[in-house]
């Protein structure tokens, strides 16, 4: 480890002044922090305020900018700002080869531009719309694996001689440091998601539907809770097939999901059945919301894009939370009760119980 440092100058030696000495320990102190901040947490909100917090001791500047790369349009967008307001900038996108930021994230390498004015990459368009004054960039490209994630700048460092070769090695680290960090708090996401997510449908599993109502409740919200199955649907699985089967479950998710708002939330409970969880929400709109979906529901054809026409109907049950249950279990067991009701008097109904 101290062959490393040394490699990128952050060693004292016997002929540092006191000076130059404090800079070097501060400058390693601030490379171990940053190292542990990378185990502390993986919410990369968490994670990149702190890098920053650090990185901002250790560089002066006027404003830091944290570019993420969007793998699907390929342009930057701004992840995080300090020294400017990020709302201004939230709908801002930036080109590949575009500016300063945008040439880093083409090309993969950095780039140390003392004068923007006298680099004809430099783009003003960021400046034009905030009414900030760039003189000077340090713009560092953050890669995994080979490829490019996002960039970071350092705009109009106070320190000038942060622009000589000699730094490089110790901004490259803290780049590293930073990619380091957004590649585990992504990969850390992506297990999360799937710990969550229901294979078939693309929605949520049981797992998430306990954890979501146990914080709910614990919030004091009211919460509407609907039990849905698919009526008859074994005849359109041993017509079909296993495989269709679970197209027309997840296609029939699609339509579910339609008529649901933004906290709302849809599990698959199991099999052809799926529960819906609407948190303040009283049982009149439920049931007029589940009127709605189960018109829709109606309504489709489903494998449409195999030449099929596979029509589909569903029974519901309603239960709400104080209202009718005093806890989670009684919450489930309402809901389901209300179900079964409902598929007793000739399906494709609603029982509110």
């Amino acid at each position: 480890m101290d062959e490393l440092f040394k490699e990128v100058d952050l060693l004292p030696s016997s002929t540092n002044s006191p000076e130059e000495s404090s800079i070097y320990i501060q400058q390693l102190m601030t490379c171990v922090e940053i190292g542990k901040a990378l185990t502390s947490t993986f919410n990369m909100d968490q994670i990149l305020i702190i890098i920053l917090k650090r990185l901002s001791e250790l560089i002066r500047a006027k404003n830091w900018t944290l570019f993420l790369l969007d793998p699907e349009t390929q342009e930057l967008y701004f992840e995080v700002v300090v020294g400017l307001d990020k709302g201004s900038l939230a709908d801002v996108r930036i080109k590949l080869g575009e500016g300063i930021a945008g040439t880093v994230a083409l090309t993969g390498e950095p780039m140390l531009v003392p004068e923007v004015r006298r680099d004809p990459r430099f783009s003003n368009r960021v400046d034009d719309l905030t009414g900030f004054v760039t003189r000077s960039i340090i713009c560092l490209p953050l890669k995994m694996q080979g490829a490019v994630i996002g960039v970071i700048e350092i705009i109009n460092p106070e320190d000038m001689s942060l622009f000589e070769d000699n730094f490089m090695p110790l901004l490259s680290i803290l780049a590293d440091y930073v990619a380091i960090a957004i590649h585990n708090a992504r990969t850390y996401r992506k297990i999360e998601s799937l710990s969550i997510t229901d294979d078939v449908s693309s929605y949520y599993n049981t797992r998430f539907m306990h954890q979501h109502l146990d914080l709910l409740l614990h919030q004091g919200q009211e919460v509407s809770m609907v039990f849905l199955d698919m009526d008859n649907f074994k005849e359109h699985v041993d017509k079909h097939g296993h495989l269709l089967g679970s197209k027309i479950l997840r296609e029939a998710a699609e339509v579910i999901n339609s008529k649901l708002e933004k906290d709302d939330r849809l599990v698959r409970y199991g099999g052809d059945e799926y529960v819906i969880i609407l948190p303040g929400q009283d049982k009149n709109a439920a049931f007029d919301k589940v009127v709605a979906i189960r018109k829709a529901l109606a309504d489709a054809t489903f494998l449409q894009d195999l030449n099929l026409a596979v029509k589909l109907t569903a029974s519901f049950g309603i239960a709400n939370y104080p209202t009718d249950a005093s806890d989670k279990k009684e919450l489930l067991q309402l809901a389901d009760n209300s179900l079964y009701k409902s598929k007793d008097v000739g399906k494709n109904s609603i029982t509110v119980a």
